[in-house]
């Protein structure tokens, strides 16, 4: 078992600062850890004397259960009371105490998560959230009219409309390829993105996790297939960084865009975008740099004026999630998406699970439909009757309800919402 120091020093030599925690987070993590006894990642998904004291890092209304936590989650206290921190400091003369004492230390973030990542940090920007890092890509490539990119029917909204204000303004060609839900296969994934190519194509978008599903998809191998044709992959990975254990190379990208306030627990309006080295300088920003920074990463983080004390806390959170450890995680969220699927699935035939489940399938999103019940309906019952948060999945493809714990969340409020529409199943929503 590690001793107080040795855990300490674990997260110093992870390059991060430790003075920037409040001295009872360092504690609780200790206390955690202490209750781990060096056993494996896989064996301390159920033990609730761990999870409840990372549980205790997190001030959250616990009058509502929050099992919505794919569009932001809670920050754990410190993460806030540092941001917080900041922002009290930097008002206090901003010129000063923002721009020349905070605004630099940004770097020690971009260093951390190009560790965690497995990149240089010169291949890092730090962004507002995983939106702002895919409409750099989807804007800064250059295309013109005839141009073809492709996307699934199911990619994220936000970033297919950034594609169609690009289709109308410069002709170029959208396609839009339906994936059978749920996934029959990896070969069928790839084989349905490989049908839609032409030699028009110069972009393919993936999302690395399904915002809808939580469906999982084979980016390596998309990369594969596009790059002996010329084609750049754009991955939207906003549910799977600090979720999924992976790297850089794990999945060949040259381009990556991300949230940070979703998984990573960094404060509201935190993302990043990688970029390969090589291709910075033929990717545009948003919005322009100097011509001296065509090639710098930093091209991209030109905004204008905004807090440093937001993108500052990600450096908390970055050694908050290094002390549980990226296997501990997912294996308590999987254990928890697993424990109310079970139950649903062990009460009524009228329950098929559209996301994958088991000890290594899919994160923390776990998607189902009931036969013959209303999803939306039903998340309006949980919400207004049970104080349960969920988000209801109805589209034209598939109709279904997305459960997303976090390492927050308890066993007794997961088997309260597996109670919950156990009886709606049987009773209905009454």
């Amino acid at each position: 078992m590690q001793s107080r120091r040795t855990f300490v020093n674990s997260l110093l030599g992870a390059g991060v600062a430790a003075p920037v925690m409040r001295g009872d987070a360092f504690r609780r993590l200790f206390r955690a850890e202490e209750v781990t006894g060096g056993r494996p990642p896989a064996t301390m998904a159920d033990d609730e004397s761990y999870w409840s004291e990372i549980q205790r890092a997190f001030d959250i209304d616990r009058t509502m259960i929050n099992l919505n936590n794919g569009g932001c989650s809670p920050a754990p206290t410190h993460v806030l009371e540092q941001m917080i921190r900041d922002l009290r400091f930097s008002n206090e003369l901003p010129t000063e105490h923002m721009w020349r004492v905070l605004e630099p230390r940004v770097e020690s973030v971009r260093r951390d998560l190009a560790k965690d990542f497995g990149c240089a940090p010169e291949e890092i920007a730090i962004t507002r959230n995983a939106s702002e890092a895919n409409m750099t890509m989807i804007f800064g490539i250059d295309l013109k009219a005839g141009d073809e990119a492709i996307m699934t029917t199911q990619n994220y909204p936000r970033m297919q409309n950034a594609w169609k204000q690009r289709e109308r303004r410069d002709g170029i060609v959208l396609k839009h390829v339906k994936i059978e839900t749920p996934v029959r296969s990896t070969a069928s994934f790839v084989q349905h993105i490989e049908s839609a190519i032409t030699p028009r194509t110069k972009v393919i978008e993936v999302m690395h996790v399904s915002y809808q599903t939580g469906y999982v998809a084979p980016v390596r191998e998309i990369v594969d297939l596009a790059r002996p044709r010329g084609i750049e992959v754009f991955v939207d990975g906003a549910h799977a960084f600090a979720q999924l254990p992976f790297t850089r190379d794990d999945l060949g990208c040259d381009y990556y865009g991300t949230s940070q306030h979703k998984r990573m627990h960094a404060p509201i309006g935190t993302g990043f975008l990688y970029v390969r080295r090589d291709r910075i300088k033929s990717l545009w920003p948003m919005m322009a740099g100097g011509v001296e920074q065509e090639g710098d990463i930093h091209k991209y983080e030109e905004i204008g004026t905004h807090p440093a004390a937001n993108h500052n806390a990600i450096a908390v959170a970055i050694a908050f999630n290094r002390g549980i450890g990226i296997q501990r995680k997912i294996a308590r969220l999987r254990y928890l998406r697993d424990r109310w699927a079970n139950q649903l699935l062990a009460a009524s035939s009228r329950v098929k699970m559209i996301t994958e489940i088991g000890p290594a399938k899919s994160g923390a999103i776990g998607v189902v439909n009931i036969d013959g019940m209303d999803m939306a309906k039903l998340g309006g019952w949980l919400n207004s009757q049970h104080h349960i948060i969920t988000t209801p999945m109805v589209t034209d493809e598939f109709s279904g309800i997305r459960i997303t714990p976090n390492i927050y969340t308890s066993v007794e409020e997961i088997d309260l919402f597996a109670d919950r529409v156990i009886r709606a199943i049987k009773t209905g929503l009454t």
